[in-house]
């Protein structure tokens, strides 16, 4: 369960997704006997499929998560988005104190396993083309047959159909407008990961949210 404010609450499912697509790199939880199983791994998002969206991925046959939600399919994949510090010295209204602006999305659903080797090819198939079709040159998966079956028999894919999509956009929404235009001003000014949440930051402020 997330703490979630509803002034932070994202409900907007076109926002849910994009954040989904552009850090899909996830934590995928889930309950275990004695602990819970965390794995970090690629996911990719089937818009079309479910109502809010289906999870595809893949696990190494060594990884024991598998073996986990085979006996226990409940599960939930966490996004973490872009994420800076907020300095109380860029504010208007004091005092005030820093605070971490981030956004994050946690879906919940069942995963159903995947061992067969043609839908395997399948899921690796769309991961590759996923990651490598922005490179200049992208490599292909033109493997030697031997070789592609023994590395497809060393994993197990999996699709988690979305139950349920929180997201958590932690973005000043507490502050008052001038407030957070100074955040916005002053995070387009730092890195990459915080001129990120500046273009979240300055998207809301721009529709009044």
């Amino acid at each position: 369960m997330i703490y979630l404010p509803d002034v932070f609450h994202e409900t907007d499912l076109d926002a849910l997704h994009a954040l989904i697509e552009s850090y899909s790199f996830a934590t995928l939880v889930s309950p275990g006997s004695t602990e819970p199983m965390i794995t970090h791994l690629p996911l990719l998002l089937d818009r079309g499929r479910g109502a809010q969206g289906t999870l595809i991925g893949h696990v190494a046959r060594a990884n024991p998560h598998w073996r986990t939600l085979q006996e226990q399919p409940d599960t939930t994949a966490i996004f973490h988005g872009p994420h800076a510090y907020v300095s109380p010295s860029w504010y208007g209204v004091h005092p005030s104190v820093p605070t971490w602006n981030y956004a994050v999305v946690h879906a919940a659903g069942q995963a159903r396993l995947i061992h067969e080797p043609q839908a395997l090819e399948h899921i690796t198939r769309r991961l590759v083309e996923a990651f490598e079709s922005p490179r200049p040159e992208p490599w292909r998966m033109d493997l030697p047959p031997d070789f592609h079956l023994q590395m497809l028999g060393a994993i197990v894919g999996f699709e988690i159909e979305i139950r349920q999509l929180s997201g958590k956009f932690k973005l000043s929404q507490n502050r008052s407008m001038d407030d957070r235009c100074r955040v916005v001003t002053a995070l387009e000014a730092g890195e990459s990961g915080e001129q990120e949440v500046a273009a979240l930051m300055r998207a809301r402020v721009m529709r009044g949210r």
